[in-house]
């Protein structure tokens, strides 16, 4: 039975919790950028939105452009077409993924939900009063498949496709490495895994690269 790919920003939520406890790996918000640099990487691979050819500006200041607003059938993805084309002006790309990553934990979250992905459960501490909810994977094949993947093109067993590149450069980006459950050194395999998703699309490349520099403004503004 073959399993149906989820868009890339599904299978980063995912790999961004952990399997048996549903506990975030890391920040929060950092995850949340993580899941808008997703987005606009699914928009760009399904030919949605280019970024323009200006070498001269740092990859976070480029701006997005649509390439055509038709609709992807995905609704977060389409919110995130309609907010580039409906703004004032092109957004430059660290802004949008600023932006649009407000909320996205939560609407990711809920989308998986409803698609029967996760399953919300209620847990009880402190003697009943108080309640914590857990989101847990109602099939374990989701996250194991999108791991699967990045494992073998880790260790060289697989040539990626740009989806499985792009999902390396998010994941070494975000720290997500070690829980990739891999042997050898993480931040060696992370170093290889940046490098497998530089060899495909410059603009993806762009967006991760401005997605790690909404990532460390968010590390320093946590310090001050």
């Amino acid at each position: 039975m073959t399993i149906p790919r989820l868009p890339l920003r599904d299978e980063l939520f995912l790999l961004g919790h952990d399997d048996d406890t549903g506990s975030l790996h890391i920040h929060r918000h950092a995850l949340a950028l993580g899941l808008a640099g997703a987005v606009l990487i699914d928009l760009f691979l399904a030919g949605r939105i280019t970024l323009d050819p200006n070498d001269a500006r740092p990859a976070g200041e480029r701006w997005l452009r649509l390439h055509t607003d038709q609709p992807v059938g995905d609704l977060i993805a389409d919110t995130a077409i309609a907010a580039i084309r409906y703004g004032r002006t092109a957004p430059p790309v660290k802004v949008f993924l600023r932006g649009f990553a407000d909320d996205l934990y939560e609407r990711t979250r809920a989308g998986l939900v409803a698609a029967g992905i996760l399953r919300q459960t209620a847990r009880r501490r402190l003697g009943g009063l108080a309640r914590t909810d857990t989101y847990l994977a109602t099939d374990s094949k989701w996250a194991v498949v999108a791991r699967a993947r990045l494992r073998y093109v880790a260790l060289g067993r697989e040539q990626p496709d740009n989806h499985t590149a792009a999902l390396a450069g998010l994941v070494a980006t975000l720290g997500l490495t070690t829980h990739l459950y891999l042997n050898d050194d993480s931040a060696a395999v992370t170093e290889h895994l940046k490098a497998i998703a530089g060899q495909h699309h410059r603009s993806v490349r762009d967006i991760t690269t401005a997605l790690d520099a909404a990532v460390g403004d968010l590390a320093t503004a946590t310090y001050r």
